[in-house]
């Protein structure tokens, strides 16, 4: 069993960052598998943010959605089996509960993005943009 942490929501202006954490426990899971980060806004569907993916050959690879490009980072340190997402440039939209997800290696983005793919969550973290 995978247990995934989500922290570091809070409170922010408009224009402020924010850096998330997922901690990943159970076991190594982290190191070689999906790790994504997916919002969801009240009365809206739950969407793709980010996601860390991993190929044999090459190691990790980032995928960012739209929203996300330019202003959002996924990383992940393998050493604390923790997954971070830093956020800069924050608008009122992104207002949301912050989940990350995790799942064995996507073949491609359109499995990367898709919440229902993942077989394990977080219990999410309120990021809130006041603007």
């Amino acid at each position: 069993q995978v247990h995934l942490v989500e922290s570091g929501g809070g409170l922010v202006q408009a224009g402020g960052s924010l850096r998330l954490s997922c901690e990943a426990s159970g076991r190594s899971y982290v190191r070689s598998h999906a790790i994504a980060w997916f919002r969801q806004a009240s009365g809206k569907d739950r969407e793709f943010v980010a996601a860390v993916n991993w190929d044999g050959l090459i190691g990790d690879f980032p995928y960012y959605a739209d929203s996300a490009k330019g202003r959002f980072t996924v990383s992940r340190d393998n050493a604390e089996d923790t997954i971070f997402l830093q956020m800069r440039r924050l608008k009122p939209e992104d207002t949301a509960v912050y989940f990350c997800a995790a799942r064995p290696p996507a073949p491609d983005s359109t499995v990367l993005s898709r919440a229902k793919e993942y077989q394990y969550w977080g219990q999410g973290t309120q990021v809130t943009v006041a603007a």
